[in-house]
């Protein structure tokens, strides 16, 4: 089935990678899921590779590569199991970075899009807030004209990269009267007077740095304006399918990877004179999980498909991020109890994928909030268009 989209460059880029994580990633991950700090160094290793700027056009130093490159840029990051810092990466390159692309001038794009696909600045993207969650048409934060600058004031949380980032992707009510007809994008540098990081205390993802963001009478020019005054509900819906079928690949990436590790442990681990990997009830429920797995892999593909040939997909990749995290969930579930009690353990890779799989069916809209979705589109007919 994967000959269908990859080629033979597809799979020398995944062996090339694979190697890169190995030799310059893996040494350090340790480190820092301990300290929450993913050292500068590596953002200008993934630079100098080409990595950040897969997807990306050349006249910024991309490299303008079909959409099967990320995934497997994906897929390769859940394999050293450390979802902070895949996190760190995808969050910088397919979160703020489309938006840079996407709705960005010739100048913001000179500024931070050619400084991010190099490395040399990491971005964020701030969209949710303490009191909306995945209700975005309902956040606080206010950007008031003021002549030839905006004043930006309110609050984000839950924001990946958002303690080390160098530029914020922010959006904000610039007519709150419209609701989610009054939102802006605009990109804010991480320096700027009255901007303010807390970092936050994670279950998972913990070499990644979370942030709770102030935005305290931050004055920008108002060329930081990105697209169009009051396009932001539409901008950021439509880069949703984006980050929802990201985490479906994710999760089907981390439930394979979790698969693989267990059956090699089942065939070497004996009780009562036999391999776990001999006992029916337990290569039943293994086969399961493993078919699950496949379903969810193979349909992330044909919705990457889809997107990379211009398909607007927004139900295709809501179907992914929430049947893939809730998969991929109880793949980890059940892998550690495979494990019995050296999956508890922290030497075990079994506990971190356990922890850091459970943000799946949380971010980037929680479950409930995707069949919500679903339903208005299966049920209510509602239909949802493209930017303009």
């Amino acid at each position: 089935m994967s000959n269908l989209y990859f080629t033979e460059e597809h799979q020398l880029f995944r062996e090339s990678l694979r190697d890169f994580l190995q030799k310059e990633v893996v040494p350090h991950i340790e480190k820092w899921e301990e300290t929450g700090h993913i050292e500068r160094f590596i953002w200008k290793k993934f630079g100098d590779m080409g990595y950040f700027g897969l997807a990306y056009p050349e006249k910024y130093g991309g490299l303008d590569l079909d959409l099967f490159y990320t995934v497997i840029f994906l897929e390769e990051l859940q394999r050293i199991n450390s979802g902070g810092f895949a996190a760190a990466m995808w969050a910088h390159a397919y979160l703020a970075m489309t938006h840079l692309n996407k709705e960005g001038d010739e100048a913001i794009k000179e500024k931070y899009l050619v400084d991010s696909i190099a490395g040399d600045q990491i971005g964020c993207l701030c969209v949710t807030e303490p009191f909306g969650g995945s209700d975005v048409a309902g956040m606080r934060t206010t950007a008031v004209k003021d002549g030839d600058h905006y004043i930006i004031n309110g609050s984000k949380t839950f924001i990946t990269n958002g303690v080390y980032s160098d530029y914020m992707v922010v959006a904000a009510k610039t007519n709150p009267e419209l609701g989610n007809k009054g939102i802006s994008m605009f990109v804010v540098d991480s320096n700027t007077k009255g901007v303010s990081a807390t970092k936050l205390d994670k279950l998972g993802w913990r070499a990644s740095d979370t942030g709770e963001i102030a935005f305290d009478n931050v004055k920008i020019p108002a060329s930081q304006l990105m697209g169009e005054e009051g396009k932001g509900f539409p901008y950021i819906m439509q880069h949703f399918a984006l980050e929802r079928l990201i985490m479906g690949i994710n999760a089907h990436a981390r439930a394979e990877y979790a698969l693989e590790y267990t059956l090699q442990y089942m065939s070497e681990r004996t009780t009562f004179g036999k391999s776990l990997d001999k006992y029916q009830a337990l290569r039943h429920r293994f086969v399961d999980m493993h078919a699950d797995m496949q379903l969810c892999k193979n349909y992330n593909y044909m919705v990457a498909d889809q997107l990379n040939k211009g398909a607007y997909v927004v139900e295709e990749a809501t179907i992914s991020k929430l049947k893939s995290t809730k998969m991929s969930d109880e793949v980890a579930y059940n892998c550690l109890q495979f494990l019995g009690g050296y999956g508890y353990m922290e030497e075990y890779p079994l506990a971190r994928l356990f922890r850091d799989s459970r943000l799946g069916p949380i971010g980037g809209g929680t479950s409930e909030i995707l069949k919500e979705i679903l339903a208005k589109i299966i049920i209510d007919k509602k239909t949802y268009k493209p930017a303009t």
